[in-house]
């Protein structure tokens, strides 16, 4: 990596952040409801493998 490149390339992701930020909007009550519905199905779907995974693990050794 250029030392003299490292200034531009921080004022780029610097740019890029602030447009990020300008086009997110805070989710409406529905929205995030939704969300958090589906992420805590997510991590149980995913607990459950893994206590299955270990469940078969302990019956097999």
């Amino acid at each position: 990596m250029n030392i003299a490149s490292w200034p531009k390339k921080t004022k780029k992701y610097v740019f890029e952040c602030i447009r990020v930020l300008k086009v997110t909007k805070k989710p409406t009550k529905e929205e995030f409801k939704t969300i958090v519905k589906v992420s805590g199905l997510g991590m149980l779907v995913v607990g459950l493998i893994g206590f299955l995974i270990t469940l078969v693990k302990e019956l097999l050794l």
